[in-house]
């Protein structure tokens, strides 16, 4: 099975440049799991000695996601997807957000990131969020690290914690590892992993909480949500080469909401799925 995995993250290595191009829907939480949005990448330097000056993906691609966090009804959105990036030093993504890399070696990468939250719009479901007002667009400070324990067992594990500058405020961080699957080959790349998720009492408030002028406003009960685990989840990423130029991306993962975000009186649904597509070009 490691001669397996091994074979498997060999020919990863030689495509892991373009196999990044996620839609993120501009940093905002989702059911998709952090490491999805660059997954494959620290796996590079391990097994290139020598990446090249740029490396560029743009394409388009649609994302089919709940309303927001605990929502019963889903929506698409489309987008543009971008992935540039320049040597082991700094990037651009629609998933990452535009950052650099502050650490790295052959098999660790920590650095930070600036991305957005979209926030959430009362008009989005007046029925259901009528009284508790919009959560406003905000930027997001990202730190990350990223490990992968050996060449023989490419398992990745990854932390990151996101601070939210207005909108939703507080803090919100992630604990996840993934490694690439059997079957992967030198046109098909496929991960999969779990992650969990936590948030401190100010994030959490502002997404599931209900003050007492909410609580007059909507109907709802006062509720006052406390810090700990947020949801845990599992992803899979797979990215198909049509030919050597273009490709196709698949994600999928499945949220579990927990702790104050599943018994908040604003969750319809603890289970919390996504599907995005995207097609792209690498040059």
């Amino acid at each position: 099975m490691c001669g397996e995995f091994l074979r498997a993250a060999i020919y990863l290595a030689l495509i892991l440049w373009a196999c990044a191009p996620r839609l993120a829907c501009a940093q905002t939480p989702s059911p998709l799991q952090e490491w999805q949005y660059s997954s494959g990448i620290i796996l590079q330097r391990l097994f290139e000695a020598n990446l090249p000056e740029w490396r560029v993906v743009v394409g388009a691609g649609e994302e089919v996601r709940p309303l927001y966090d605990g929502a019963q009804p889903y929506r698409g959105e489309g987008g543009p997807v971008i992935n540039i990036r320049y040597y082991d030093i700094a990037f651009a993504s629609t998933g990452e957000g535009v950052g650099m890399n502050l650490l790295s070696g052959d098999n660790y990468r920590a650095g930070v990131a600036l991305g957005y939250d979209l926030g959430r719009r009362v008009a989005d479901y007046y029925s259901h969020l009528h009284g508790l007002g919009d959560i406003t667009p905000a930027p997001v400070i990202k730190l990350f690290d990223s490990y992968v324990i050996s060449k023989k067992f490419p398992l990745v594990l990854r932390a990151d914690v996101r601070q939210f500058v207005g909108g939703a405020d507080g803090v919100i961080g992630d604990l996840g590892v993934y490694m690439p699957l059997p079957g992967s080959s030198k046109t098909l790349a496929m991960f999969a992993g779990p992650s969990i998720t936590f948030a401190d009492h100010l994030y959490l408030q502002k997404e599931f909480g209900v003050t007492a002028t909410q609580a007059l406003a909507s109907g709802y009960p006062e509720y006052d949500a406390h810090p700990g685990v947020n949801a845990v989840g599992l992803g899979f990423s797979a990215t198909r080469f049509i030919t050597s130029r273009w490709l196709l991306n698949v994600d999928a993962a499945v949220n579990r909401l927990r702790g104050s975000a599943a018994e908040s009186p604003l969750t319809q649904r603890t289970g919390q799925r996504v599907l995005a597509l995207s097609i792209a070009y690498s040059r």
